[in-house]
């Protein structure tokens, strides 16, 4: 549960950086917003960390990134530059999506 509290703090600095600077947090260089999961299937089963998630946004090319906990509420819209990562009660990696 405390990666889930950790997660939380950081999209909350994320979403208030972008609400101060216009510049995004990675140069557009490294990310074009086209997410992609074929890179990535190798960390399903292993435990999501503040760092990990991060790498994995970056190889997924994605610009947004959410984590999914059994029971956490999701908003319906399909966004193709976001990354969802799916984690269990013990905040281990079972799916990647992007949308």
């Amino acid at each position: 549960m405390a990666l889930r509290h950790h997660l939380a703090s950081l999209s909350l600095l994320a979403l208030l950086a972008g609400c101060s600077s216009p510049q995004p947090a990675h140069s557009v260089a490294e990310i074009s917003g086209d997410c992609t999961v074929e890179k990535l299937q190798g960390t399903l089963g292993q435990q999501a960390s503040a760092k990990q998630i991060e790498q994995l946004q970056l190889k997924a090319n994605a610009t947004f990134v959410r984590v999914l906990a059994p029971g956490d509420a999701a908003t319906l819209d399909y966004n193709l530059q976001r990354l969802n990562i799916h984690i269990d009660e013990s905040e281990t990696i079972t799916r990647l999506t992007c949308g």
